[in-house]
């Protein structure tokens, strides 16, 4: 199974922030949305970096409620880990594990296409493995 499998399932839907916005902003997203992470754009620039609840989290223990106030720009991960549509899950879960990342971004070309979380790839792989099962029961069943 590879990420294009998972995106037919899951959508493309990609949630975006400009860079501009405060970090009052994209808490107010990501609850409105119930997502853990934003794809944060700028002119000309569909990609500029990734905010995540955990980047949030860290920035309002260090720096107390004036993280609020901060711009997306300020806390945001700027050099994003990104993969295509035809990367494998194992890949993909590879990738996660290797960089200690919770979310991955789905490119074509220049444009974001999707989002995909750790919880996405865990769920695609269970559903596989359940599939799998299947298979094997009814392949012995079928004896």
């Amino acid at each position: 199974m590879n990420v294009s499998n998972l995106l037919a399932t899951k959508g493309h839907d990609v949630a975006t922030i400009s860079r501009e916005r405060s970090v009052s902003d994209a808490l107010e997203v990501l609850r409105e949305r119930d997502i853990g992470a934003l794809v944060v754009t700028a002119l000309n620039e569909p990609l500029a970096g990734i905010i995540s609840e955990r980047d949030i989290v860290r920035a309002l223990a260090r720096q107390g409620g004036a993280a609020l106030e901060l711009t997306v720009h300020e806390l945001m991960t700027p050099n994003v880990s990104v993969c295509d549509e035809t990367t494998s899950l194992t890949s993909l879960m590879g990738l996660m594990t290797s960089q200690h990342i919770r979310h991955v971004p789905v490119i074509r070309g220049d444009q974001v296409v999707g989002l995909v979380s750790i919880g996405d790839v865990v769920k695609a792989r269970f559903d596989e493995l359940e599939h799998e099962k299947q298979e094997l029961i009814d392949y012995v069943s079928a004896r």
